[in-house]
C-alpha cells in the first residue's frame, strides 16, 4: 500500500533558499506566476483530499510502492547487502513519473490548460506526456537535438502519447538548452500554461515541489527496509546526481535525521572523460557557485562566469548544474558527492545486466559503479541502498554505438559466420 509524501521538511526557508542556495533569479514578469504556484502548492499539500488523490494515482497508474529487493549476486561479490529501490519498475520506466503526476494534478487544480516540459534523457518527457494524456491536457516537450539523437526511442514514445516534441538546436543542443527554451515558452504563455520541471532545479518553488513529490521514494525505502531488516536506516544510500531529482527523492527523508541516525548519503556525479579534462558534468565535485535557470547552485562555469558545456555518456546527467538542496547538503555535510567517469559507468552497465539480470539506465550505472569503491570503506555485511532510478532500455542504442556492440544485428551489418 502506497502513500503520498508527508511533505515534512525544514527547507527551503520562506525566501525559497536552502542555506545560501535556491531563491529566484528571474524576470519580474515571472514573479506573480511563481507566487501563484507556491501558494497553490502550499494549499495542495495541506489538503488531505489532494494527498489521497495523489496516493491513489501513484498506486493505480504508477504502480507504487516500487519494490525494495536485494541484488544478491552483487551483494555476494562485494561482501555487502546491496538493496535496490526499483524505480525502474514504475510505469514509464523511471522515477520521473512520481513528480509529473503530482505536478499535472497541481496544474489541474490551478485551472491550467496546457502542459510544457524540458527533457534530457527523455524519461521526464515521457512521464510528462503520460501524465498529460491521463488527464487530457495538451503537452509540448523541449529536447536538445543531441538528446533527440541519443534517445530516439523516447522521442517516439512521447509522440505516441500525443506530445509535441520540439528539438532545440541552440548551444550544446542538450538539457540546458532545452530548459532555456521551455522557460521562454512559459514566460510567453504563463497565463494558461503549466511548466512541469523535471529536476530539483529552477526558481523557487520548483526545487521544493519536485523534492516533495519525489520524497515518496525515501519514505517507502524506510518502511520497506524496516520490514526486510528490522532497521529503517541503512549504512549508506547511493544515487546518481545530474540535476538531482532521484537522489533528493531518496535522500531527503534521511538527510534531516539527527546526525547519529543519518546514513551516509552518497551522490554520484558524471565525471565524463574525467574532471581534469573539463568534459564532465560534476557540478559539486569540480564546480563553483553561480546562478543557472533561476537559482543559486553549484555549477560549471569558466573564469568569466559563463556556463561551461557539460558532458556525460548519459543524457540524463548531462547538465552543468545541480539543485540547490544538493548544494546545501554538500556544504552542510549532510551528503557527500563523488564522480564516476563514462568508462566506469559503461562497465557497470554491462556487468550489472549480467550479474543481476537487470539492464540499468546509464544514469543509474554511475551509482552502481561506485559500489566497488564503497565496499572498501564499509564493514562486511553493511546495508547499502541504491536508487535504481530507471531502466536501461532507452540507452541500448547509445551503448551499441559507444561500445561497438551489435554490428551483426544492425541494418547493413554483416551476418555472423
Amino acid at each position: 500500500m502506497t502513500h503520498a509524501p508527508t511533505f515534512d521538511f525544514p527547507y527551503p526557508d520562506a525566501r525559497g533558499r536552502f542555506g545560501a542556495y535556491g531563491g529566484r533569479y528571474v524576470p519580474e514578469t515571472l514573479i506573480p506566476a511563481l507566487d501563484e504556484l507556491a501558494a497553490a502548492h502550499d494549499d495542495a499539500i495541506r489538503d488531505p483530499a489532494f494527498a489521497a488523490h495523489l496516493a491513489e494515482v501513484l498506486r493505480d497508474a504508477v504502480g507504487r510502492p516500487s519494490l525494495l529487493s536485494e541484488a544478491t549476486r552483487t551483494s555476494e561479490r562485494l561482501g555487502l547487502r546491496v538493496w535496490l529501490k526499483r524505480e525502474d519498475l514504475n510505469h514509464t520506466g523511471a522515477h520521473k513519473i512520481n513528480n509529473t503526476v503530482g505536478q499535472v494534478l497541481l496544474a489541474r487544480r490551478m485551472g491550467k490548460t496546457r502542459i510544457i516540459a524540458e527533457t534530457g534523457a527523455g524519461q521526464h518527457g515521457v512521464a510528462t506526456a503520460t501524465a498529460a494524456a491521463m488527464f487530457g491536457l495538451p503537452c509540448v516537450v523541449y529536447m536538445g537535438e543531441e538528446d533527440v539523437r541519443r534517445q530516439a526511442l523516447n522521442v517516439v514514445r512521447m509522440r505516441l502519447l500525443g506530445a509535441e516534441v520540439v528539438p532545440v538546436t541552440s548551444g550544446t543542443r542538450t538539457l540546458k538548452d532545452a530548459t532555456n527554451e521551455a522557460i521562454r515558452d512559459w514566460v510567453t504563455n504563463v497565463r494558461d500554461t503549466f511548466y512541469v520541471i523535471g529536476s530539483v532545479v529552477g526558481p523557487h518553488p520548483y526545487p521544493r515541489i519536485v523534492r516533495d513529490f519525489q520524497a515518496v521514494v525515501g519514505e517507502e525505502t524506510m518502511a520497506q527496509l524496516t520490514e526486510r531488516t528490522g532497521r529503517d536506516v541503512p549504512d549508506a544510500v547511493v544515487a546518481c546526481v545530474g540535476g538531482g531529482s532521484n537522489a533528493i527523492g531518496i535522500f531527503a527523508p534521511f538527510a534531516y535525521l539527527p546526525a547519529e541516525r543519518r546514513p551516509r548519503l552518497i551522490g554520484v556525479e558524471a565525471a565524463g572523460h574525467g574532471v581534469g579534462t573539463g568534459a564532465h558534468a560534476a557540478s559539486i565535485t569540480a564546480g563553483k557557485r553561480g546562478v543557472l535557470h533561476g537559482a543559486m547552485m553549484y555549477l560549471m562555469s569558466d573564469d568569466d562566469g559563463q556556463i561551461s558545456p557539460a558532458h556525460s555518456v548519459s543524457a540524463g546527467l548531462d547538465y552543468p548544474g545541480v539543485g540547490p538542496e544538493h548544494s546545501y547538503y554538500a556544504d552542510a555535510g549532510l551528503a557527500e558527492y563523488v564522480g564516476v567517469d563514462d568508462g566506469a559507468a559503461l562497465a557497470a552497465f554491462q556487468r550489472f545486466a549480467r550479474e543481476e539480470g537487470i539492464l540499468p539506465a546509464l544514469e543509474t550505472s554511475h551509482a552502481l559503479a561506485y559500489l566497488d569503491e564503497l565496499a572498501t570503506q564499509l564493514p562486511a555485511g553493511a546495508d547499502v541502498v541504491v536508487n535504481l532510478s530507471g531502466r536501461g532500455d532507452k540507452d541500448v542504442n547509445e551503448a551499441m554505438r559507444v561500445l561497438n556492440l551489435g554490428a551483426d544485428v544492425q541494418p547493413g551489418g554483416e551476418a555472423p559466420s
